[in-house]
């Protein structure tokens, strides 16, 4: 199904935005569910060679035995929900993926950000599918290539869909930046698939 969206990077992977895929209801719906129901935790990182709490909360579901290390921190995935698991088959029909993991992040506004980074961990299987679903909040999604600088962005909007897949990884950066006029909370979910 992939094939039919345009591919908005000219070289070195596939990003492809499939725009709104969710109806009004179900919007609401996981909106609220999600944001009520994870068990959503703030995050400590090693940033510089000391330990920070992050603002950004996050959880992270998966099959049983699936396990993720990044930024020096083991998750261990906890177990789907039934909305969870509703909204994964969702987004497998759309990209034709099957996805065994979904980390979660909740931005609470516009302050709360991702930096530039690539979702490149062991655990990863290389060049595999990472669909985001963003719910609450439009925000501005930018891209990097590591070697030629080149830039692109797009804002994913409420109950939209993206995918990431290919060598993107390997050749791009990804970030949420920073936006102060945005105040309201966003939630992302990245369907991934991982090594089990």
């Amino acid at each position: 199904m992939t094939i039919n969206i345009p591919n908005i990077i000219n070289q070195d992977g596939q990003a492809h935005y499939f725009g709104v895929v969710l109806n009004d209801e179900q919007k609401r719906k996981y909106y609220i569910d999600l944001f009520n129901n994870i068990e959503w935790m703030n995050e400590n990182l090693i940033m510089f060679g000391k330990e920070i709490t992050t603002k950004r909360k996050v959880a992270f579901y998966a099959d049983s035995i699936i396990q993720y290390t990044y930024s020096n921190k083991t998750k261990k995935g906890l177990t789907w929900t039934p909305l969870l698991m509703e909204i994964k088959q969702l987004v497998s029909a759309n990209t034709g993926c099957d996805y065994n993991a979904c980390l979660l992040n909740l931005y609470h506004d516009g302050n709360e950000a991702m930096g530039w980074h690539s979702d490149d961990e062991k655990e990863i299987i290389p060049n595999s599918s990472i669909a985001s679903l963003s719910l609450g909040a439009d925000r501005k999604f930018a891209l990097k290539h590591k070697l030629s600088k080149e830039t692109h962005s797009i804002m994913l909007e409420h109950g939209s869909l993206f995918e990431m897949s290919g060598s993107l990884q390997q050749n791009w950066l990804h970030s949420l930046p920073k936006s102060k006029k945005i105040t309201e909370p966003r939630i992302n979910l990245t369907f991934r698939q991982m090594i089990s």
